[in-house]
C-alpha cells in the first residue's frame, strides 16, 4: 500500500471509533458484533484481524478467550489498538504492516478475520491467496465486505466468486441488521464465511 493510504487512515485515527461500529462503544452494537462472529470461531482460536483498525473487534475476541494479532497499515490506529487492549486487560498483539501481504507464518494462525478491507486492496485475488496461505489445515477465513450507497465495494456474489479462486467453499450471510451498524443501513453489507475441508 501506498505512503497516501497510510497517511490518509493516520488522520481517520482520532475519529474512527465515533462510528458505531467501528468503536463498539454501545453495548448493544457490541454484543451484535460478538454474536455474530463468536459462534462461528474454534475454542481458544489464534486469530490474525488484518486492517485491525483501531482493534475493536480483535479486543472482542480476545475478551472471548481467543489469542489475536491485529495488523493495520496505520501507526495511529496500531497505537490506539494497543491502548484499547490495554484499557481492557487482554493480551492481543498489534502491529503495523500491510494487509495486502502481511508478513506473517504460512499456517500461523487458525482464523483470518478481515472487515472492510478486500474491497480497498489493489488486487483481492492475490491478497486473498496469501490469506489463505495464512490459515492451518481446516482454518476458517470471516470476511465482512459491502457495496456501498456510493457505488463502490463488492457485490456479495464478486466476493464470494473471489473466494471460490482459492478455497472450495464460501457462504454469503447478509448483515442487514442495524444493530450491527448503530443505525439502519441503506447499503448492502454481508459477511463471507470460508471453511476449510476439515470445518465442513
Amino acid at each position: 500500500m501506498t505512503d497516501d493510504a497510510r497517511e490518509y487512515w493516520d488522520r481517520q485515527a482520532d475519529a474512527f471509533d465515533d462510528e458505531p461500529d467501528h468503536g463498539l462503544r454501545d453495548e448493544h452494537v457490541r454484543r451484535a458484533w460478538a454474536d455474530l462472529l463468536l459462534p462461528l470461531l474454534p475454542r481458544a482460536a489464534d486469530v490474525v484481524d488484518l486492517g485491525c483498525g483501531t482493534g475493536s473487534l480483535s479486543v472482542l475476541l480476545a475478551q472471548a478467550g481467543h489469542r489475536v494479532r491485529g495488523l493495520d497499515l496505520s501507526d495511529r490506529m496500531v497505537a490506539a489498538a494497543r491502548a484499547k487492549a490495554a484499557a481492557a486487560g487482554v493480551d492481543a498483539g498489534f502491529t503495523r504492516g500491510d494487509a495486502a501481504s502481511p508478513r506473517l507464518g504460512t499456517g500461523s494462525c487458525d482464523v483470518v478475520l478481515a472487515r472492510h478491507v478486500l474491497w480497498a486492496l489493489p488486487d483481492p485475488a492475490a491478497a486473498l491467496a496469501r490469506w489463505v496461505e495464512l490459515l492451518r489445515p481446516g482454518g476458517l477465513l470471516l470476511l465482512v465486505e459491502g457495496r456501498w450507497s456510493t457505488g463502490v465495494g463488492l457485490r456479495p456474489a464478486d466476493c464470494r466468486d473471489l473466494v471460490l479462486t482459492v478455497r472450495e467453499h464460501a457462504e454469503v450471510r447478509p448483515l442487514p441488521d442495524p444493530a450491527l451498524w448503530g443505525r439502519p443501513i441503506d447499503d448492502e453489507r454481508y459477511l463471507v464465511v470460508s471453511r476449510g475441508r476439515d470445518d465442513r
